[in-house]
């Protein structure tokens, strides 16, 4: 095996850690949408709204929620994941995430005994194969960052940022794809012949930020499956306009396998 394989194979092995982990995307068991009249989460204690710009919770001492090492016991106001540190509920072994996505503000429920949980098989995958790990160029839109709307998996539109295009060659012929900057370089949304067929509907990719010359990797070996392929709770982005490649892409992740 190549030292590109050996270093493949840890990734996988550490995406199926992380998908499985006791609060990881496979533990989601609702996401639920708050306004400012408050309201009762299923199964958790406490009262729930949505502040200007955070998540209020109101519960007794009693009710067994915890912040850190501190009981809630009153009034409590939690920032969402947008912010640097976004605050976090626990009750018993389940975690309370809240999320704020183009100004509304919800809560994630984790649940490491979730039914999807306990059902994952694995993530099935092709074989590692380096033509699929191609050169690619990324250019800036001229005009900075763009939003455009796409479909997300809960069935709403919602606004993607965009920064620039990226070409390179598959099988010896040209591609473009749209993508945006990620906090460590590129990432996108794409699909291709084989979505909805041999893999799931559209994976995403990340890839290292692009030099000076806007020259970085596309290893496609490392498309990986969206969060809404572990839980349908999750509000992934489709695809931007022009992301469907015409060739059937058999490299990365294909689908989460069942018991």
């Amino acid at each position: 095996m190549t030292a590109d394989a050996e270093e493949w194979k840890r990734w996988t092995d550490a995406r199926t850690a992380t998908v499985s982990a006791p609060h990881g995307m496979l533990a989601l068991t609702g996401t639920y949408w708050l306004d400012a009249e408050s309201v009762e989460i299923p199964g958790i204690p406490g009262r729930w709204s949505a502040g200007s710009d955070a998540v209020r919770v109101v519960a007794a001492a009693a009710d067994g929620l915890r912040a850190g090492d501190a009981v809630v016991d009153g009034e409590l106001l939690l920032h969402p994941d947008t912010y640097s540190r976004a605050g976090v509920v626990s009750y018993g072994d389940t975690l309370l995430v809240p999320i704020e996505r183009e100004g509304e503000l919800a809560v994630r429920v984790f649940d490491p005994e979730a039914e999807s949980r306990a059902s994952f098989a694995g993530i099935s995958v092709f074989p590692y194969a380096p033509e699929w790990s191609v050169a690619a160029v990324f250019t800036p839109f001229e005009d900075g960052e763009q939003a455009v709307t796409v479909p997300n998996a809960d069935g709403r539109e919602r606004s993607l940022a965009v920064a620039g295009r990226l070409a390179f060659h598959l099988a010896g012929e040209p591609c473009t794809l749209t993508v945006g900057r990620g906090r460590r370089g590129l990432s996108g949304v794409i699909a291709d012949a084989t979505s909805g067929s041999e893999t799931y509907r559209f994976r995403f990719i990340t890839l290292p930020a692009p030099d000076a010359d806007g020259r970085t990797v596309l290893d496609l070996n490392r498309a990986y499956l969206p969060p809404c392929a572990f839980a349908d709770h999750f509000i992934c982005p489709f695809p931007p306009p022009g992301n469907r490649l015409p060739l059937a892409v058999r490299a990365g992740e294909k689908a989460v396998l069942r018991r």
